[in-house]
């Protein structure tokens, strides 16, 4: 195609050129080759096309076979994925057949091992069947020696039978005499049956007493013990109390100590002022100035603990049985 386009480019330059000359007259000579040109220009013009109508024949033929390949490797491609499938599939059929063998495999272990086992305990049980032969060969002997014996045994059972009759004979004599002491010991079950009727009224009305007795002594301990708790809890309090009153005489007598020099009338009005403008009471206002001793604290609280320890003892006594 470039050659052509070359080809009608140089036709184009020769038909101007050919023009120009037919104005000049003066260069004909140069017409007559020029036109020689044109004819072999021509000339060559139908050539490349006939070789480009060839060559667009072949191109056609070319597309053709390479649309026919692409078809073939269209169905190339489709029986390539088909074989894949194939393939992936007979991958997992072998992985399961191979552990389908591992699982034979190993039962074919454990048949092997059970075999084992059962060809010993087959063994086994011969040796107890020859065993069992001879003792019933043994047990056959003792047989005939025990019907020997009972044989024997049967004459001696006639003997005692003769001797059971005869002893049955003074049985019958027993028996007499059995129901004449039986009538004899009946007189004596109502004679003593009578007797214990009357001690029996007697224990009735003894266990009646018993129980009024018991009963006032239930409610005594009750008392007892409501007695015992009030009582240690007053004796906890008054014990506090003492030990308050002990704590406070101490501190009055430390404070009387102090306040020698000043006058009773003016730390009394002081403390009342300090309590009005506070909104404390007298006994309050005491605790906040007093400065007890960390040791004197610790020994009271010890002392209060130790007062509920025996509170909760007691009370422990008292619920026990």
């Amino acid at each position: 195609q470039q050659e052509k386009e070359d080809l009608q480019a140089n036709l184009k330059l020769r038909e101007h050129l050919s023009q120009t000359a037919s104005k000049s007259e003066a260069t004909s000579t140069l017409s007559k080759n020029i036109d020689l040109e044109m004819k072999q220009l021509q000339c060559k013009l139908k050539n490349s096309n006939n070789e480009i109508t060839k060559q667009s024949t072949t191109i056609k033929s070319l597309k053709n076979e390479v649309q026919e390949k692409e078809k073939q490797i269209q169905e190339l491609q489709v029986k390539i994925s088909r074989m894949e499938r194939d393939l992936n599939m007979k991958r997992q059929l072998i992985e399961d057949l191979r552990s389908r063998l591992k699982a034979n495999q190993e039962n074919e272990k454990t048949y092997n091992e059970t075999l084992q086992s059962l060809e010993k305990k087959v063994k086994a049980v011969t040796e107890d069947c020859s065993k069992k032969k001879t003792s019933i060969d043994s047990l056959k002997q003792r047989l005939n020696v025990a019907t020997n014996e009972k044989s024997q045994y049967e004459q001696l059972y006639h003997k005692a039978k003769n001797e059971l009759e005869k002893k049955h004979l003074k049985l019958t004599n027993l028996e007499s005499k059995m129901i004449e002491t039986e009538s004899a010991m009946t007189a004596l079950e109502t004679t003593a049956s009578q007797q214990l009727h009357g001690l029996a009224k007697q224990s009735g009305q003894a266990l009646e007493t018993v129980q009024k007795r018991l009963l006032l002594a239930n409610d005594r301990v009750e008392e007892f013990t409501v007695f015992v708790k009030a009582l240690t809890r007053e004796l906890q309090h008054s014990v506090q109390e003492l030990r308050t009153k002990i704590k406070q005489a101490k501190k009055m007598g430390e404070v009387q100590k102090c306040k020698k020099s000043l006058s009773q009338e003016c730390v009394q009005r002081a403390q009342s002022l300090a309590a009005s403008i506070l909104n404390v009471s007298k006994t309050d206002l005491e605790e906040i100035l007093e400065v007890e001793d960390d040791e004197e604290t610790a020994k009271t609280k010890m002392e209060s603990e130790k007062d509920k320890e025996w509170l909760h003892y007691i009370q422990k006594l008292l619920e026990a049985q």
